[in-house]
């Protein structure tokens, strides 16, 4: 197997041991919904220490239900990793070029 295949492999188990672990450990205590996000664990608290807090301002569109907001999360991760999937293609197939005109020359 080559370098960049093994140093793929082991990026794609850590990836997946990252993913699993919290699941097969148990993490996230006995809450309802133990894997919320920070914004809703903040939220949480400051209303636990001040009940009377108005927010400054409101969101801007608020999804119907917790799947979509999901899915809007998910679709924005993924542009994200597109994008940095793009940005790291380009910038080896430059460096491969470099390297062949300086190989070549």
């Amino acid at each position: 197997m080559k370098r960049f295949g093994r140093i793929n492999l082991l990026l794609l188990l850590a990836v997946v041991a990252l993913a699993v672990a919290p699941l097969v450990l148990g993490l996230g205590g006995s809450a309802e919904e133990p894997f919320t996000g920070a914004d809703a664990q903040a939220e949480e608290a400051i209303v636990a220490d001040h009940p009377d807090y108005e927010p400054w301002f409101s969101s801007i569109y608020e999804p119907p239900s917790g799947e979509i907001e999901s899915g809007l999360f998910a679709l924005q991760a993924a542009v994200g990793a597109g994008f940095l999937g793009y940005y790291f293609g380009v910038a080896r197939t430059r460096q491969r070029m470099r390297d062949a005109d300086a190989s070549a020359g």
